[in-house]
């Protein structure tokens, strides 16, 4: 039995793991910080160090925020409040959770508090709340990445159609199993990626921001011999 507190710490610490870094000092003895963007998530992973580094981030940046949500979350607790108003306790209990994760990503306690901008990690949280919601979400990324090369367009058109599906399941389909916390959920998580991105943003509309010049397993700037 634990308690809503236990539930939220082992969140973060679960969320704090930066499997970015820790790749990079692992595979290649490269501080991934130190190049590229000097962001700590798999975009600048793929970038720095090769598609191989950067599928292991992904990888488990995402697991991160599913564990989180879809794991701790559920293991029942010693108090369970009724509701809080219109609200579930059960969803947000696992909202909680997902967005402590996503605070240890950004934030990491086992790296400097210096982290990602938690894109992946809350790809894990929503498929665990919401995986058909999520699974379109994922196809509006496919499609503006494709057609865009541009992963910053790519993350942020993902965060408006995540809470704009969930909008029109909720209230137009009338889908009882989303709670009405989700939709607050989503719209409170968009506003902090669309935060988180801002650098990006700025590089977008001044013509700087990088795109991808292709879609093949690159080797990164560390196998081009560039670092």
């Amino acid at each position: 039995m634990l308690s809503i507190a236990v539930i939220l710490v082992l969140s973060y610490m679960i969320g704090s793991i930066p499997a970015s870094v820790w790749v990079g000092k692992a595979m290649y003895n490269t501080d991934l910080r130190e190049h590229g963007s000097g962001n700590a998530g798999a975009t600048n992973a793929f970038r720095v160090l090769g598609w191989k580094a950067g599928a292991i981030a992904a990888i488990v940046d995402l697991g991160k925020g599913l564990l989180a949500a879809g794991v701790v979350a559920t293991i029942r607790i010693d108090v369970i409040p009724p509701g809080l108003g219109f609200w579930e306790a059960e969803s947000v209990i696992r909202l909680l959770a997902g967005v402590t994760a996503v605070a240890g990503h950004m934030y990491p306690l086992w790296a400097n508090f210096k982290g990602g901008k938690g894109v992946n990690t809350t790809a894990g949280v929503l498929l665990a709340l919401t995986p058909t919601v999520m699974f379109i979400t994922l196809g509006v990324f496919a499609i503006v990445l494709f057609s865009s090369r541009y992963v910053s367009v790519a993350s942020l058109s993902a965060t408006i159609a995540y809470p704009t599906a969930i909008a029109y399941s909720k209230y137009v389909l009338d889908t009882e199993s989303l709670d009405a916390s989700v939709f607050i959920f989503s719209l409170f998580l968009a506003t902090s990626i669309f935060i988180a991105h801002r650098t990006n943003i700025q590089r977008l509309l001044a013509g700087s921001e990088n795109r991808v010049r292709s879609f093949r397993m690159g080797k990164g700037m560390q196998g081009r011999g560039e670092i």
